[in-house]
């Protein structure tokens, strides 16, 4: 196994992270796809292929967290790339970018519950996630993180009036994505004087469970700027916050 680039994604059962792990097998990683539900993970792995490993990972569970970097310990002895894409986008069942979630996603009626929910698994648990791992990614020669967030999360666009999405912005989807990106640069700070590199990418607008289904772009389009990040090398950029392809996405 450790002839192979290894990869933990996380939320990789389905969605864009099952997109990513199964185009990153394809090109000969060895990837760990987190699941919250093993046997999920295990359906998901059996139908990527030789490469893929199912393991059990609830970003918002410290001992599954453990219990998951000491079994890639245990396996690999090394991560080479993290990629942190577990998400949710509301507790309630609401379709993200529906009139009824943005009625529900007001700074003066969220659900403060609800707020707590999201950010426990976009934000906490990708902070947890890192923690982690980092002593496994300590051990790779070339080691890589990328945070899967959004453009929705860009305070420098929301906070423009003209933007077309401008009145969207809320305290649970959104904050949560413009939290990520501050988690990501505490990470990115902490190790710019290390061969570790963070990376933040966005897959935009995809059809997921995260959102219903309604997204405008297929899995294979959302996976895409994720996966050119993945397969970056040690001298490609560390730091970058991008879409497809390549376009920066400001803070």
């Amino acid at each position: 196994m450790s002839a192979s680039r290894i990869t933990l994604i996380t939320g990789a059962n389905q969605g864009v992270g099952f997109q990513v792990a199964k185009e990153l097998v394809a090109v000969g990683n060895t990837v760990f796809v987190g699941s919250r539900d093993l046997q999920r993970g295990e359906t998901a792995a059996a139908e990527i292929g030789p490469g893929a490993i199912a393991v059990q990972l609830d970003v918002t569970d410290a001992d599954s967290i453990a219990a998951a970097a000491e079994r890639i310990r245990r396996e690999a002895g090394r991560l080479d790339l993290l990629v942190n894409n577990a998400g949710i986008s509301n507790t309630s069942g609401r379709e993200l970018g529906s009139p009824e979630y943005w009625a529900g996603a007001l700074a003066s009626n969220a659900s403060l519950d609800e707020v707590r929910a999201v950010f426990e698994t976009n934000v906490f648990g990708a902070l947890a996630v890192y923690q982690a791992m980092l002593p496994l990614l300590r051990k790779s020669k070339d080691a890589r993180i990328i945070n899967v967030s959004s453009g929705v999360g860009s305070l420098t666009t929301n906070a423009d009036p003209g933007y077309p999405y401008h009145k969207m912005y809320g305290p649970i989807y959104a904050a949560s994505k413009t939290a990520l990106n501050a988690m990501s640069l505490a990470m990115m700070i902490e190790l710019e004087d290390t061969d570790i590199k963070v990376n933040i990418a966005s897959p935009a607008f995809t059809a997921t469970n995260l959102n219903g289904f309604a997204g405008a772009e297929p899995l294979e389009q959302g996976a895409r700027e994720i996966v050119r990040v993945a397969k970056y090398g040690p001298d490609d950029p560390r730091g970058t916050f991008t879409r497809w392809e390549n376009a920066d996405i400001p803070w």
